[in-house]
């Protein structure tokens, strides 16, 4: 095993090894290092490799061997660029991941590769495989941290600038546990990279694998080390963004019910796939409320952002509204729960005089368990859908305005009795845009893979609430992207 420390002083030239094509030392653009320049070539040996017969002085074309180190350097900074171009191109945390290694791969001319990044505790995290299944990623995972190679490329101090053993099953410089792994998965020689800015430190450590003791050459070292310089700043960024992702959503989540309550006569579920703050136009609740008389009150809900046509900038204050507009309407269903138009008026009205840029589409439904008696109301929202034996169907609700559109909200409310065994499911427009290229389609579209559910799926509200997630896909012409997934399942018993 061999593990190169970075230089006090850089060389100023880096040989090719010999016979390599498409590979030349160095990659500086402007003046290359170890390349001759016209004069050079004009007044090089008159031995040289290449060099036609007769005085230096009739020479006036570079030598063969020099236009060969030129189209090979040429090479080289093509397919760096390339790597880091796809690179650049991915879009979230797990692309940059996946591209990273496969670049990498493709530059060393290895096939298999693992990569770890650093958690906040200073080990490494849950690695990332290229050619590994996930059994062989455990098994690496079993590795001693004091035998670790990507434990070492994780240093905050004395951290090499490369680690390399052409043969990892007979190198006496690394643990047991590794040279018996080797041999079980079938790993020759490894190459390994630190991935690390001055600003951030160490970010990541990469591995990558050949089947037989291999050894790279130095310009394909040199490549893979480029890459990797270039490579750090970009994960940087996405793993900064991957954090942001995570901390808004368990804010998000934050905002919502934790549980839902256990009531005599009815089984709730509910699942919510929330759209991240960078990009999302607004803000969903979802509740279950039990009321002081036994019944509960069911609730879906949007909050837009600052007023109509808000764009995702606007998304935070959206989140923070939703989760004063879901706290008022507890409030208000405590009081009238009864009565969803007065829950819907009333929440209106404090929409209007306390966040007068937003506005909000609902549903609100007061449920009596025991006789599975509903009684709803909506504001601009989607139509429940109610399924049963004989398939599923919507509850149409009047048209209506969202609330704090208009100067004063207004619709009737809808009474209907349920059967036995009969599951209601509220949702988010978002759900039903992620079913269909529109709004309409994409209602319809979710009211049939309800109906066509397998019956064990219908009948238990939490794995309906997976199986529609799972068997409505988001077509190219869906907005998805910019809308929360929230669904509410309520099966009567």
């Amino acid at each position: 095993m061999t593990e190169s420390h970075p230089p006090t002083a850089l060389p100023s030239t880096t040989t090719a090894e010999p016979g390599e094509t498409g590979c030349a030392g160095g990659l500086t653009v402007l003046d290359p290092p170890g390349l001759p320049g016209p004069a050079d070539a004009q007044d090089g040996p008159a031995d040289a490799p290449g060099a036609p017969d007769g005085p230096a002085d009739d020479r006036t074309a570079p030598s063969t061997a020099v236009q060969d180190r030129l189209a090979g350097r040429l090479s080289d900074i093509t397919a760096l660029h390339e790597h880091t171009e796809r690179l650049a191109r991915a879009r979230g945390l797990a692309t940059t991941l996946d591209t990273l290694l496969a670049s990498g791969a493709a530059l060393l001319g290895a096939r298999r590769g693992v990569l770890v990044t650093r958690m906040p505790g200073g080990g490494p995290g849950q690695p990332v495989g290229l050619g590994l299944d996930r059994a062989s990623l455990g098994a690496l995972e079993t590795v001693p941290p004091e035998q670790s190679l990507l434990g070492r490329l994780l240093r905050e101090r004395d951290r090499p600038e490369q680690l390399h053993s052409p043969d990892l099953a007979e190198d006496p410089a690394i643990g047991a546990r590794l040279r018996e792994l080797a041999v079980h998965l079938g790993l020759g020689g490894a190459f390994g990279l630190p991935l690390a800015t001055p600003e951030d430190g160490p970010l990541a450590a990469a591995l990558w694998f050949w089947d037989e003791p291999a050894e790279p050459t130095e310009c394909r070292r040199e490549l893979a080390r480029h890459y990797s310089a270039i490579a750090a700043p970009l994960l940087a960024k996405q793993l900064e963004a991957e954090q942001i992702r995570r901390t808004t959503e368990a804010l998000r989540r934050g905002l919502l019910p934790d549980h839902l309550p256990q009531t005599a006569g009815l089984r709730l579920a509910a699942r919510l796939v929330p759209a991240g703050l960078d990009r999302s136009c607004g803000s969903d609740w979802y509740d279950a409320i039990p009321l002081p008389d036994g019944t509960v009150g069911l609730t879906v809900g949007s909050v837009s952002g600052d007023g109509p046509g808000a764009g995702p900038g606007s998304a935070p204050g959206a989140a923070a509204a939703m989760g004063r507009v879901r706290a008022a309407l507890r409030a208000y269903a405590v009081l009238e729960g009864e009565d969803p138009v007065s829950v819907l008026g009333d929440l209106e009205l404090l929409l209007k005089t306390t966040e007068p840029t937003r506005t909000a589409t609902a549903v609100y439904a007061w449920v009596e368990p025991e006789e599975r008696r509903v009684t709803l109301a909506g504001a601009g929202h989607c139509p429940p859908v109610l399924v049963g034996r004989r398939g599923a169907e919507f509850v149409e609700t009047s048209l209506s305005a969202p609330l704090g559109m208009l100067a004063c909200w207004e619709a009737p409310g809808v009474e209907f009795t349920a059967e036995r065994g009969d599951t209601l499911l509220l949702y988010t427009e978002g759900l039903a845009r992620r079913c269909g290229p529109t709004l309409h389609a994409g209602q319809a579209n979710l009211r049939r893979a309800a109906a066509d559910a397998p019956r064990d799926v219908r009948i238990d509200p939490d794995r309906l609430c997976a199986h529609l997630l799972a068997v409505c896909p988001a077509p190219e012409a869906a907005t998805t992207a910019t809308d929360d997934l929230m669904l509410l399942a309520a099966r009567f018993e």
